[in-house]
């Protein structure tokens, strides 16, 4: 019997979804398809400063899996920066917190900070949508 899915919790969806070059729309050079716990983690760790443990324990899972995460992000957003492709963030294996479980690490729901409160969170028997 295969081992339960371990969901990553993220603690809200971004504002903006997709990102590129404004310059000249013609010289897209493709797509790059970063999950939304690719973007938490870069949210977590470059925006917010947080550990990779203190990452790992607000998003529920290994510090050995954020590093992996974390490593898979960075690259795509280097991808995506230098050879001028646009950035799409979406899907993924995620659960949106409910903004009220005290995950946040101490530092205050994401949610709550930016005024997302009308968010209504995933439910636990649905799996998100994959794209």
């Amino acid at each position: 019997m295969p081992r339960p899915r371990k969901w990553r919790r993220v603690c809200s969806m971004p504002d903006n979804s997709r990102f590129g070059p404004l310059d000249d729309a013609d010289a897209v050079r493709g797509v790059v398809a970063m999950t939304v716990d690719e973007y938490e983690t870069i949210r977590l760790i470059d925006l917010d400063g947080t550990s990779q443990e203190e990452c790992a324990a607000q998003m529920n899972v290994s510090r050995s899996t954020v590093q992996a995460i974390y490593d898979a992000a960075r690259r795509k957003l280097a991808q995506s920066i230098v050879e001028g492709a646009i950035l799409q963030i979406g899907g993924g294996e995620y659960r949106l917190c409910d903004g009220t479980s005290g995950h946040c690490g101490g530092r205050g729901c994401h949610r709550r900070r930016f005024g997302h409160e009308g968010v209504e969170p995933i439910p636990e028997e649905v799996p998100p949508p994959k794209e």
